[in-house]
């Protein structure tokens, strides 16, 4: 792929921008530099993100601050073991005074969805939610509605309360980008946060309002554009190939990583360098993102959950036997 002559002129604003907005979201969420930027890299890629963690460590936040800065659209849905698919995607109402039907587009019609505790709505409700994320479009009684762009949908998962849960199927983890995992603050960093809520606010919510606006939609999707067009070398899409089908053949790995891992490597990839302020990618790019990246399409074998090695580990042991090119 060949970058236009004024590509290099443009990464500059690029990064200024992407900077800032790293920056703004930094003021509300403290700490989580890592999850920060593997949020951007997902918006930069026009992927999905599965976010896990336990309560109370800021994902509605990141979600709200994200919108923030380029003055998004964002809707929340809270799933329940009640919800039906029609709560997430919308219906159509009869009105008597009208005699026609009128269409009630549902939350999912919005820039940035966060959906609060996926697992706890039946599969029906997931598929519901994650056939919009791969088609970026509702059908409501047989009439087609388009997503505005971008469109992202960041769902979260709670690793320790696991009752009453619907865990995602495989092929359903599939579809999103990245999983990150966003574990507590340093004391540092929890010392910051006491700090800042206590101070003269009341209640415990942290406030948005001290995120600027930025940017404007269209001027993601300009970014997500120039990711799409980063410089990749035919050795580093090797490399990304052969890392994804490493876990096919790992013996600690139940399964690995179908094909789709290999194109999110490569994705993720590009919106890691854009991010860096780079026209190319590189393999550290590649190493940077392939955890959150691969996580969720592997299954480590039962006798590594016996000793209690998770997918993490497992990956970060075939980053080292997998052979990177040099530069």
């Amino acid at each position: 792929m060949t970058q236009d002559p004024t590509f290099e002129s443009r990464l500059g604003e690029a990064v200024k921008a992407l900077d800032a907005m790293r920056d703004a979201i930094g003021r509300a969420l403290v700490g989580q530099r890592d999850i920060i930027d593997q949020t951007l890299i997902a918006l930069l890629a026009g992927g999905h993100v599965l976010i896990e963690g336990v309560p109370g460590l800021g994902k509605t936040l990141l979600v709200k601050a994200l919108a923030k800065t380029f003055n998004g659209d964002f809707r929340r849905i809270q799933f329940t073991p009640d919800l039906m698919p029609s709560d997430v995607t919308g219906h159509t109402l009869y009105d008597p005074a009208t005699g026609k039907f009128s269409t009630r587009k549902g939350p999912v019609f919005t820039h940035l969805l966060l959906a609060d505790e996926i697992n706890r709505a039946p599969a029906k409700t997931q598929a519901a939610l994650l056939e919009v994320m791969q088609e970026r479009q509702v059908t409501i009684e047989g009439e087609a509605h388009l997503l505005d762009a971008p469109f992202m949908v960041l769902a979260t998962e709670n690793p320790i309360d696991q009752e009453g849960t619907y865990p995602l199927p495989e092929a359903q983890l599939d579809r999103f980008l990245l999983k990150i995992r966003i574990d507590y603050p340093t004391l540092d960093e929890e010392t910051r946060l006491v700090k800042q809520v206590t101070n003269g606010a009341v209640g415990e919510q942290l406030d948005v309002n001290v995120v600027p606006t930025l940017i404007k939609p269209a001027t993601v999707l300009a970014l997500q554009e120039m990711a799409a067009r980063i410089i990749l070398d035919d050795r580093v899409l090797d490399y990304a190939v052969r890392l994804t089908r490493a876990t096919r053949e790992f013996p600690r790995l139940a399964s690995g990583a179908g094909p789709r891992g290999a194109i999110a490597l490569v994705r993720a990839g590009r919106a890691c360098a854009l991010l860096a302020g780079r026209t190319f990618v590189t393999p550290d790019d590649i190493k940077q993102i392939a955890l959150p990246t691969l996580r969720h399409r592997v299954i480590p074998a039962p006798e590594a959950e016996i000793e209690g090695t998770d997918a993490d580990r497992l990956l970060q042991q075939l980053l080292i036997e997998v052979e990177a090119p040099r530069q």
